[in-house]
């Protein structure tokens, strides 16, 4: 009987590899007031993203946790509602934002606090708008139709630049990394044992079974190229029709 493959194990869902909650500065959103104004009190570091927290008072005594724009500083003004001032990091409704600026957090049903583009450095643009939908190129060059009522910030995400950082030693690599979930290493699967993974074992680093495996086969098995034939065959074809 083998062992549970690591993709399995993380999927369970146990301690061992779920991102810490207790390190979590807060959950980053918008105010629940869809017309307010803001002031940022305080930029804070956030162990378990990559991108640092805004720490913004707004009227009525309300404080939110938004994700910080870059360029943000203490002391801005945030303005939220549907006829603020497209500006960076101004809250307006996707109906509202011209077509070609940059945007982040956008929200994916509105008054849900945002759900796409949350990573440090990465931004949206709005390409088109539709009578209730407005159409976004993400940063993976995907278009998508969101509902115009949905809000989003102006701007980029901060902290674009942490990549360019070396972490110098393994072990701030292993703390950073266990914050967000992250494995820091990652071991090939001939490289195993036979009981831990299905391209383990044998007398040299070779995979020794087919490596291609069915979309039916069973979890502990689904290893390797999973995509079949068919839909590759498809793929191809659909690439030919394009160029002509």
């Amino acid at each position: 009987m083998g062992k549970r493959i690591i993709p399995q194990r993380r999927g369970k869902g146990s301690p061992t590899y779920r991102s810490p909650s207790h390190r979590h500065l807060a959950q980053a959103g918008y105010p629940n007031s869809q017309e307010t104004v803001g002031e940022v009190v305080e930029l804070h570091h956030a162990p378990g993203r990559t991108a640092p927290l805004a720490e913004v008072e707004f009227e009525h005594g309300e404080t939110c946790f938004m994700l910080a724009n870059y360029g943000l500083r203490e002391g801005q003004e945030i303005h939220v509602g549907p006829d603020v001032r497209v500006k960076k990091g101004n809250v307006l409704p996707l109906s509202r934002i011209p077509v070609g600026f940059f945007v982040h957090n956008i929200e994916l049903e509105p008054l849900d606090g945002g759900k796409l583009v949350r990573s440090a450095g990465e931004y949206a643009i709005i390409v088109s708008h539709g009578r209730n939908m407005t159409t976004v190129r993400l940063p993976s060059d995907k278009f998508k139709r969101i509902d115009s009522r949905c809000r989003a910030t102006i701007g980029v995400v901060a902290g674009g630049g942490h990549k360019d950082k070396p972490f110098a030693k393994a072990g701030k690599k292993y703390h950073t990394y266990k914050s967000k979930a992250k494995r820091t290493k990652k071991v090939r699967g001939i490289a195993m044992n036979a009981v831990n993974h299905p391209h383990g074992g044998g007398d040299h680093q070779h995979v020794g079974v087919p490596s291609t495996v069915s979309s039916n086969t069973p979890p502990g098995r689904k290893v390797g190229r999973i995509t079949s034939k068919k839909s590759r065959k498809k793929k191809k074809k659909e690439m030919k029709e394009k160029k002509r």
